[in-house]
């Protein structure tokens, strides 16, 4: 990528390097291939997801005594960036299976901790996070799927889970389900997480979706019918999920932001060259004053939304509170990704509308990131509340 990085700790720049190889040998010859197969046979990148967490790039942010790396947010995000760039699919599973381990990471007890967290970090295991319904997508306290509470007297021993989850990623392919359910109709603590094994009897998996793009990113319904899941896996008290999707919220959208960044610097650096290689009444289309200031409009675009992700992953790092700034992150980044996309089909032309380039796929793929992880409606929402709090 072109784009200047700033300087992290010596090993944060080797993950970062570490990952800049891997996507040269390993992602960028095989995306395009790898995304038309997934859309005509709903096929999973999974060796690529092994290939990332035999590198201890599916656990960079998560804790050294359980198998993480211990990095910054801040190194991570740049990661994630790096992935995006290559393969937006992968970089968006990426995101996806760190916000699965969240909940354990920062709500769970030590004891979940150790028994939990050494599987979802080795590696060797991908997750799915299941919070949206089909009648619950934004409005996550309005969900039906309900987690009943077995056990005679005082705290419950096991739960049985009840409903239906939409728009999950990697469903089918998950090897475990952070899921949220109901253990109350209590307005605003009626939520609980659970951590539920991929092999719990009872679950069941929709067709895939038929997508305009990320292909490899496999999006399912997951039904629960009456799935036991033993009391020991539920995370945090009854009643704390709303509070643990929230957070897991804030440090996923920045997980998107930042992927959503590695998508547009992906175009803009297909469109420059692009614009500097085409030739057009005797000299390079660059020259054009009017397409050069368009190429220096994306620029400012991807430079602006990496700004927005980094400060607040700093603040992250920094203990201190981020929501308002994950927030404008993922709203800044998704809608430079949409609009960095749309003028690389355009600075492409004609050619930019077929497969032989990749910029209509880019295009294809940025539209979703203003909708998952909370639209960009609801950014603004979570925004001006803060700003008017």
């Amino acid at each position: 990528m072109a784009a200047t990085r700033l300087m992290p700790t010596e090993e944060g720049q080797d993950l970062i390097d570490l990952t800049r190889e891997i996507c040269d040998k390993e992602l960028r010859p095989r995306v395009d291939e790898a995304e038309r197969a997934a859309a005509r046979d709903e096929s999973f990148p999974t060796e690529v997801f092994r290939t990332l967490g035999k590198a201890g790039l599916l656990s960079l942010p998560q804790p050294e005594e359980f198998g993480g790396y211990g990095q910054p947010y801040e190194v991570y995000l740049q990661v994630v960036e790096e992935i995006a760039s290559a393969w937006m699919s992968v970089a968006v599973g990426v995101s996806v299976h760190s916000l699965t381990a969240h909940p354990v990471t920062t709500f769970g007890t030590p004891e979940q901790q150790q028994a939990l967290l050494p599987e979802m970090l080795s590696g060797d295991q991908l997750g799915a996070y299941c919070l949206s319904e089909p009648l619950a997508g934004s409005d996550i306290g309005s969900m039906t799927t309900r987690a009943v509470a077995e056990g005679s007297g005082g705290e419950p021993t096991a739960y049985r889970l009840r409903g239906r989850k939409a728009w999950i990623s990697h469903a089918g392919h998950a090897d475990y389900y952070t899921t949220f359910a109901r253990t109350s109709d209590e307005e605003g603590r009626g939520l609980s997480c659970f951590v539920v094994p991929a092999d719990a009897p009872g679950i069941t998996f929709g067709t895939p979706e038929r997508k305009m793009g990320l292909h490899c990113d496999t999006v399912r319904e997951v039904m629960y019918d009456d799935v036991p899941v033993d009391a020991s896996r539920r995370i945090g008290a009854e009643g704390q999920g709303m509070a643990i999707a929230l957070a897991a919220l804030d440090a996923g959208r920045l997980g998107i932001a930042a992927a959503a960044t590695g998508l547009a610097q992906s175009a803009l650096d297909l469109a420059a060259g692009y614009a500097q290689e085409r030739q057009q009444f005797g000299r390079p289309i660059a020259a054009n004053q009017g397409l050069a200031f368009l190429i220096a409009d994306m620029e400012a675009a991807v430079t602006s939304a990496r700004a927005t992700y980094l400060h607040a992953a700093r603040l992250k790092d920094a203990g201190r509170a981020y929501s308002k700034e994950a927030a404008v992150a993922k709203l800044t980044a998704t809608d430079a990704a949409m609009r960095v996309t749309t003028d690389a089909v355009q600075v492409l032309g004609g050619a930019g509308y077929t497969e032989d380039f990749p910029a209509e796929r880019y295009m294809r793929e940025a539209k979703v990131t203003q909708i998952f992880e909370g639209t960009n409606q609801i950014q603004r929402l979570v925004i001006s509340r803060h700003v008017l709090r």
